[in-house]
């Protein structure tokens, strides 16, 4: 098979994923909206560590100030999966906007000739703001990367931000 047709088929497995990931999603949302009046979101998140990591990320509030998120990421010969604790508070007196801190785990598989597996702790510190009149709130964080393994590394230049859809 030539270097062309392998790359297409790649990418188009990273796009089979995705859309798998995103209908996923959206099934368990529709099934955690049935179960509990708490609030959810659903969107696209971009992540700066290890390349450029883009994918689908699914926020879920376990009540009071405490949310639960999760995401599936794609780069070129990467797959991250990750999942996070977020504390939110609002800003008083501005409607919409809060800011979290949080932390989470990631896997990120990686398939540059030998296939390795990191594993990375993600503290994270940001801002979210949902627009008041419409169901779409965006975020930006600074989410510094701590990998466990394959060298413990440490990289606190690496961020995220995203649009959501908020589910209700």
């Amino acid at each position: 098979m030539s270097k062309l047709n392998l790359y297409k088929t790649h990418i188009m497995k990273k796009v089979l994923l995705s859309v798998a990931a995103v209908a996923i999603l959206a099934l368990g949302a529709q099934e955690a909206k049935a179960q509990s009046p708490q609030r959810a979101a659903i969107g696209v998140v971009f992540d700066g560590t290890a390349g450029d990591l883009w994918g689908v990320q699914y926020k879920q509030s376990m009540g009071g100030a405490n949310n639960g998120q999760a995401q599936i990421m794609f780069d070129d010969n990467v797959v991250a999966v990750g999942a996070d604790y977020q504390y939110a508070r609002p800003f008083s007196g501005a409607k919409g906007l809060g800011w979290y801190a949080g932390v989470g785990a990631q896997l990120s598989f990686i398939d540059a000739g030998d296939n390795q597996t990191w594993v990375a702790l993600r503290p994270q510190l940001g801002l979210e703001f949902k627009i008041p009149a419409a169901p779409i709130g965006f975020h930006a964080d600074w989410k510094p990367d701590w990998r466990l393994n394959h060298g413990n590394d440490f990289d606190a230049s690496t961020f995220s931000f995203g649009i959501k859809y908020t589910l209700r």
